[in-house]
């Protein structure tokens, strides 16, 4: 078996908090028996986009195995190329592809520069549809907006759209074991197109279903989001058979 960890959403700001709270998490991973065999970063590492917030970010992401990064609607491609993967400061999507024990990490990038809501462009399909048909064995496909509705009004008016075109590609594949995403604040479990989908919880915040109390609250009332709720990641197990078994940790920031 091998085992990956998923964080989302650290929202580095330059401030005390964000930083803490992404150094806890980080800190949880380092302090682990041994290395998992890869971290997965699901996007909105930089609050404003920022080089200066990518830069504290590499230093934070620092591991003794791959670190993979995506970004999100809050993270700006050029300074996010630059600081987090080391390379020139263009505008296209960023989609990187990692193998790890074996396992294909597919990277991609569903951010529309300038919006909150998530499409993965025709480009991104193509390069996803030809990195997983170049691998045999089994595959995470990682990208930050979530291609369902997942009951969170908020998330779920800027998920990603166009999502028939992804379903496709991934019928076309069935080694794909999981879709990591990020984006919802929360973690959370669903499927899409028959595939396991993980969602992993906020490092900087929280969110809240509509039913939970203090939902009706307004941002300025410390709703929906919540920032008092400890920061937390995946531990993801893919099996030797194919099956991905999910673990949420909590930690103390």
């Amino acid at each position: 078996m091998r085992i990956f960890a998923q964080l989302s959403d650290l929202h580095l700001d330059g401030g005390d908090r964000a930083d803490a709270r992404a150094a806890a998490v980080l800190r949880f991973l380092h302090e682990c028996v041994q290395p998992v065999d890869a971290v997965l970063v699901t996007g909105d590492i930089a609050d404003h986009g920022l080089p200066e917030e990518y830069r504290r970010a590499a230093e934070l992401l620092e591991y003794p195995a791959p670190v993979v990064v995506c970004p999100g609607n809050h993270d700006v491609r050029a300074p996010f190329r630059e600081g987090l993967l080391g390379g020139p400061a263009a505008d296209g999507p960023v989609n990187t592809a990692t193998e790890v024990a074996g396992v294909l990490i597919a990277a991609c990038d569903s951010s529309i520069p300038g919006h909150g809501a998530g499409y993965l462009a025709d480009e991104t399909l193509s390069w996803l549809d030809e990195v997983l048909a170049g691998h045999d064995g089994p595959a995470l496909v990682a990208f930050h907006h979530p291609p369902v509705e997942v009951g969170i009004p908020l998330v779920d008016r800027i998920r990603q759209t166009g999502e028939d075109r992804l379903a496709a590609v991934l019928r076309r594949h069935p080694g794909v074991a999981g879709l990591l995403c990020g984006h919802v604040h929360t973690g959370a479990a669903t499927t899409f197109a028959g595939v396991p989908v993980r969602i992993a919880p906020g490092v900087v915040s929280g969110s809240l279903l509509p039913i939970e109390p203090g939902s009706g609250r307004g941002w300025d009332e410390g709703g929906p989001l919540e920032f008092d709720r400890p920061p937390s990641l995946l531990l993801h197990v893919l099996h030797d058979d194919g099956r991905l078994t999910t673990h949420h940790r909590v930690v103390t920031p």
